[in-house]
């Protein structure tokens, strides 16, 4: 269909541009846009793992079928009657799931696709108004069943669920995952009761589904790719940081990853500076809401959150 084929186009083009703009990113980092050459280097991995993602993503999402999508209020629909424009037009489906189509009146449309709704106006309208009607039925704007992607991608917001969809083409129609995008991606439902609007993890009556890593999208090992409900929220959390100052040659706050050392934070701020040595580390941790200095060895094992102090060297 048109409309259909229409929307698949824009969404192929977002993803591209998608890449695009991360190719872009990857030419500046080379370049060198501050940071240490290892960090700017561990960055580029990520974002260069991340446009494989998205395409390989991109590729499946095209597989998506609007004919599979069941109508609801507040739908648009186009109604087409061949030979018969005074038939034909935009209709809004009601409150109460119906259409009002000429001659007819109310017309069921709610949970039916587009093509159940074409086969009872051709049965209605052969009933003694029309002889053969040919019908057609196209969906203009999908307004009653939306999920929400927030948090760390290129574009968030609602999106329109247009048939069966999963967590991978969600996440394609997004864009991609940004810079600043944590190693999770959580999947989260609300509770019938509630209103729609996106949520976030620990809100009452939310529902964890899932929570898959960036690694396991790259490398396709995903546990299950959920099938979508209207109401829910894909959430991308900001990632983690620590902090490295003191004797070190670009101080600052770096991605956290589970493994990441001291030392390994070190060399992420481009190392120790002339006036520094990795004998005298000191970690900086909140406890229990209280702010703890630890002495540590280069290979010790950071936490979210933990400030790593490269002392001076004693002459």
């Amino acid at each position: 269909m048109t409309v259909a084929w229409y929307s698949e186009l824009k969404n192929r083009k977002t993803w591209i541009a998608g890449v695009d703009r991360l190719w872009s990113r990857l030419a500046r980092n080379l370049n060198g846009e501050g940071g240490s050459l290892v960090a700017r280097l561990s960055k580029l991995s990520r974002i260069a793992g991340l446009v494989v993602v998205i395409a390989a993503i991109a590729t499946r999402a095209g597989a998506q079928s609007p004919e599979t999508y069941r109508v609801g209020p507040k739908d648009v629909l186009t109604v087409a009657v061949f030979g018969h424009p005074e038939l034909s037009g935009k209709m809004t489906v009601a409150p109460d799931g119906t259409i009002s189509f000429p001659l007819l009146g109310s017309i069921k449309a709610n949970d039916r696709t587009t093509a159940e709704i074409a086969g009872d106006l051709v049965t209605k309208l052969s009933d003694g108004f029309l002889k053969k009607p040919q019908v057609s039925v196209d969906i203009v704007e999908y307004l009653s069943r939306r999920i929400f992607v927030i948090g760390e991608v290129r574009t968030p917001g609602p999106q329109s669920l247009t048939g069966s969809t999963t967590l991978l083409e969600s996440l394609a129609r997004a864009g991609s995952l940004t810079e600043e995008a944590g190693g999770e991606i959580v999947l989260l439902r609300p509770p019938q009761s509630q209103s729609p609007g996106p949520v976030v993890p620990g809100q009452t009556g939310v529902t964890e589904l899932t929570r898959v890593t960036v690694q396991q999208l790259r490398s396709g090992t995903l546990p299950a790719n959920v099938e979508l409900q209207s109401g829910d929220t894909i959430f991308v959390p900001r990632a983690e940081t620590v902090h490295v100052l003191g004797n070190v040659k670009t101080p600052g706050g770096y991605r956290f990853e589970p493994g990441l050392t001291a030392i390994r934070a070190i060399y992420l701020a481009g190392g120790v500076s002339d006036m520094g040595t990795t004998g005298r580390i000191q970690i900086t941790r909140i406890v229990d809401g209280k702010e703890t200095k630890l002495k540590a060895k280069a290979d010790d094992l950071l936490k979210p959150g933990d400030t790593v102090i490269v002392g001076t060297r004693r002459f």
